[in-house]
């Protein structure tokens, strides 16, 4: 990808208000994020930061989707959240002093992000409080998401565990058919949809066959689900 197409990509988003931390600014405030912002590209698997690293720049998604991830006490790796476009991260070291980071962001695709340093974004929340607060607002949404992953996780049943999943899934990535049923394109192969519920590969696929051989979920090779009827899934929660 050039760096004129990424540009111009980011500030039609920016403009159209796809992002959602700066949708309260003027075309010319937007102005000022747009050239203080830069540029750069990951490819799949690799890491934008890892847990320990000092960050001190935001990172705004402008294509590809980025993993949240935490190592456990057994060294293994726990997916926590899944940003896509529009989306930012970085905002911990950003917003307080510049401490270690405690999580990993990975590229789950191969993924562009534009970033503002730290000197610049506090210069642009100082000029622009509602910025501030969308901030706020957006970081109560994940924090909502992590509590809701920490319950689900301490749920010992699997199967609970899938449909929680799934249905966050549908809520976010989900596209409602004419026929009421659910397409999901999912964001997360099968071993990191395993890590993301904190079970085996081999009880997720084994769970999933049962979901589908009740008519609740269709797969579609290993990129799709459809899900046939999203009240069955939240009773297995119940």
């Amino acid at each position: 990808m050039s760096c004129n197409h990424c540009c111009e990509k980011c500030a039609s988003r920016l403009y159209a208000h796809e992002v959602p931390i700066f949708e309260s600014l003027s075309e010319e405030e937007l102005e000022r994020v747009i050239n203080i912002r830069k540029h750069m590209s990951f490819k799949k698997g690799e890491s934008l930061f890892l847990e320990g690293d000092k960050v001190s720049k935001l990172f705004i998604i402008n294509e590809g989707m980025v993993k949240i991830t935490k190592s456990t006490t057994n060294g293994k790796e726990q997916i926590i959240n899944i940003l896509t476009v529009g989306d930012f991260l970085g905002e911990s070291n950003i917003l307080g002093d510049t401490l270690e980071s405690n999580v990993s962001a990975i590229a789950v695709k191969n993924t562009s992000v534009c970033t503002i340093s730290r000197e610049d974004f506090n210069e642009l929340l100082f000029k622009n409080p509602t910025i501030s607060l969308k901030l706020l607002s957006e970081l109560n949404k994940r924090l909502i998401e992590v509590e809701n992953l920490t319950s689900n996780l301490s749920n010992n049943n699997p199967e609970a565990r899938i449909c929680c999943m799934l249905l966050e899934f549908a809520d976010r990535y989900g596209k409602e058919q004419v026929n009421g049923k659910v397409e999901i394109k999912l964001p997360l192969n099968r071993e990191e949809m395993a890590n993301y519920c904190g079970i085996a590969r081999e009880t997720l696929s084994r769970k999933l066959s049962l979901l589908e051989s009740e008519g609740i979920i269709e797969a579609v090779g290993t990129k799709k689900i459809i899900i046939n009827n999203l009240n069955s899934l939240e009773d297995y929660i119940i």
